[in-house]
């Protein structure tokens, strides 16, 4: 049985694998993972938060004990539906800029990306031209040189 991943390494340009390949791979991967944590943690603080209001709500509803208490009650739970209502639009604000920026940065990382491999195909392109050029020239010595 052979082994299948048992080949030359250094047949390869690594370098070259590297930086066209792998480094943006990383970079977006990076990018991606500090996006997530991010908004797992907002995502965290945001259930915490309605959590522990209504921990609080139904600890002030246990205290109830007449009807003066459960109007008082009723009373306070608008301003806790305002204080929700504000808080939902501020996590909801939060993970849009999340998302933009991390839109953004994602931009940045192709756009780089492919600016370096059109670079690379620049060079590739001129070291192919030049490596022709050489070899007509040495055809045409050759040819001149033959009918002499």
């Amino acid at each position: 049985m052979t082994n299948a991943f048992a080949f030359d390494t250094k047949q390869f340009d690594t370098a070259q694998l590297e930086s066209l390949f792998f480094a943006p791979a990383r970079a977006f991967a990076a990018l991606s993972v500090d996006y997530s944590e991010k908004l797992i943690n907002a995502q965290i603080e945001a259930a915490k938060a309605y959590t522990d209001t209504s921990v609080a709500q139904l600890r002030r509803l246990v205290e109830v004990k007449d009807a003066e208490g459960l109007k008082s009650y009723m009373e306070g739970q608008q301003e806790v539906a305002k204080e929700l209502t504000e808080r939902l639009k501020g996590d909801a604000e939060k993970v849009v800029a999340l998302q933009q920026e991390y839109a953004q940065e994602s931009q940045k990382l192709t756009e780089n990306s492919v600016k370096q491999v059109q670079e690379s195909v620049q060079e590739s392109a001129k070291a192919n031209t030049e490596t022709a050029n050489k070899a007509v020239k040495e055809a045409t010595s050759a040819s001149k040189a033959k009918q002499a």
